[in-house]
């Protein structure tokens, strides 16, 4: 069997959600935080009109190009997931009652995830992509968000649809369109099938 390279892997990231999405699939690597403001970074292109998927890829490329400049050789990840709702980035609520209003607008509609990967090394991005999946909420009365909002941890409070699929979130829903990893925030297969054609992954 054909031996990888022997460069590092390094996660733009210490999000223990994509860290276990790297563990799980059994890859070796390291992370690193990101020194990236993601809120300057994105502002001027929200002021023009950027698509949700172009905002998720515009974020991984900077995460995965701040680190390769502080780790040089590596293979560097970056990843970024933005909701969009009504063609627009959907922000994260502030607090329970803001999340009440976000569950309250999404209920009985569909929403889109955007999960975007970028793999840079030196300070040069070699590969990316962007995976898009359909979320379809169904109908929810005020007494059953508040019971779902009374049983979700603060972690899954933040997170921009107000869910997380591994938990009580999946019972939000009436039907999924897309890969799962899209869902969780890294398109894990086609993260795969790029390391392998860099050369930094043979199974």
């Amino acid at each position: 069997m054909k031996k990888a390279m022997n460069i590092p892997i390094i996660l733009a990231s210490t999000s223990p959600s994509r860290r276990a999405l790297l563990t799980n699939a059994r890859l070796s690597f390291s992370s690193m935080r990101p020194h990236v403001d993601e809120r300057a970074v994105e502002a001027p292109f929200i002021k023009t009109g950027a698509t949700p998927d172009f905002l998720a890829g515009l974020l991984s490329r900077a995460k995965a190009l701040d680190v390769s400049k502080r780790a040089p050789g590596a293979f560097v990840i970056g990843g970024d997931q933005v909701m969009a709702f009504e063609g627009q980035p959907y922000s994260k609520p502030e607090n329970r009652q803001e999340a009440h209003a976000h569950l309250k607008r999404l209920s009985g509609k569909t929403h889109y995830l955007m999960s975007a990967f970028a793999i840079a090394r030196d300070g040069e991005i070699l590969f990316e992509a962007c995976e898009t999946a359909a979320l379809h909420m169904r109908v929810l009365e005020d007494a059953e968000i508040e019971a779902y909002l009374a049983c979700i941890s603060d972690e899954t409070l933040c997170s921009s649809g107000v869910y997380q699929l591994e938990g009580p979130g999946v019972r939000l829903f009436d039907r999924i369109d897309g890969d799962f990893f899209t869902i969780l925030g890294m398109p894990m297969l086609q993260l795969l099938a790029a390391l392998r054609k860099l050369g930094a992954l043979h199974d």
